[in-house]
């Protein structure tokens, strides 16, 4: 009689247990869209500063650039100051070198990989993912611009004009640029990124007003010239840095148009392998 009652209470826990199933926390299922792209932005940085590469072309290259055309009279700038009119192209080119050549270059490598593949198998949206490697982005930023700010005004740099208009700019830019880099590491095989994105950043870091301005070129490249994104994030910041403008809104709107169009085409194009 006791064995049974014993057995029977056993049982009964068991059963209980197994009916109770599915009331326990956590609750299965996918966790809600914006933790997931917190949980991923954080992952995306992690992987970005660790990557030794992905450093110097971030920082290291730029910073380079900054002190070197600052000090030694190669270009003429026509600034009073070189690191006046070099420090915000150089911002830009830090933003360009982060967003697009990095971006592009470390995912196309991880749809190469299958890391994108298995991503895409989880709950986390194709456009959360994108999402998360543009705030990724902007975290890396914050990191750059305060280290070339500090070289910059080492060396002389006196910026002009409200902070609001810079972060404008600036934020405008990273998502262009980040839209244009997923657009390519998604369409393109890695290799052919890696070589794409590496001719794309020394092209524009010669023609896209970074270094030389843009004033240097004839009058048909200049109207070219001006609609990218390089120049315009370059001149704008110029214009609020350099010259103390308020809002340089055609810049920003170059800006907007081309973040547009790349966040546009990356989400409807980019492919997981």
């Amino acid at each position: 009689m006791t064995a049974d009652t014993s057995s029977g209470a056993a049982n009964g826990t068991v059963a209980g247990g197994v009916a109770g199933a599915g009331t326990y926390a956590p609750a299965p299922g996918a966790a809600p869209v914006l933790r997931m792209i917190a949980a991923q932005t954080a992952f995306e940085t992690r992987l970005l500063l660790r990557n030794g590469e992905q450093l110097l072309l971030t920082v290291i290259i730029p910073s380079l650039l900054l002190v070197l055309f600052s000090t030694v009279d190669i270009v003429d700038t026509g600034a009073d100051e070189a690191v006046d009119f070099l420090a915000p192209g150089v911002l830009a080119l830090a933003v360009m070198s982060t967003a697009f050549t990095g971006q592009a270059i470390a995912t196309g490598f991880e749809r190469r990989y299958g890391v994108l593949k298995r991503l895409a198998v989880s709950p986390l949206p194709r456009w959360a993912l994108m999402t998360a490697k543009t705030l990724s982005v902007l975290v890396t930023e914050v990191l750059q611009i305060a280290l070339l700010t500090v070289i910059a005004l080492a060396l002389g740099w006196s910026p002009h004009g409200g902070p609001l208009a810079v972060v404008l700019l600036l934020v405008l830019g990273t998502a262009a640029f980040s839209g244009l880099g997923l657009l390519m590491a998604g369409t393109l095989r890695a290799e052919a990124t890696l070589a794409a994105a590496n001719l794309v950043f020394l092209l524009l870091l010669v023609g896209g007003g970074v270094i030389v301005p843009l004033d240097r070129f004839p009058d048909a490249a200049h109207s070219v010239l001006a609609l990218l994104p390089i120049s315009a994030l370059s001149d704008g910041l110029r214009d609020v840095l350099q010259q103390g403008a308020e809002v340089p809104w055609g810049g920003l709107g170059v800006l907007a148009g081309w973040a547009v169009l790349g966040l546009g085409a990356a989400a409807a194009f980019f492919r997981w392998e």
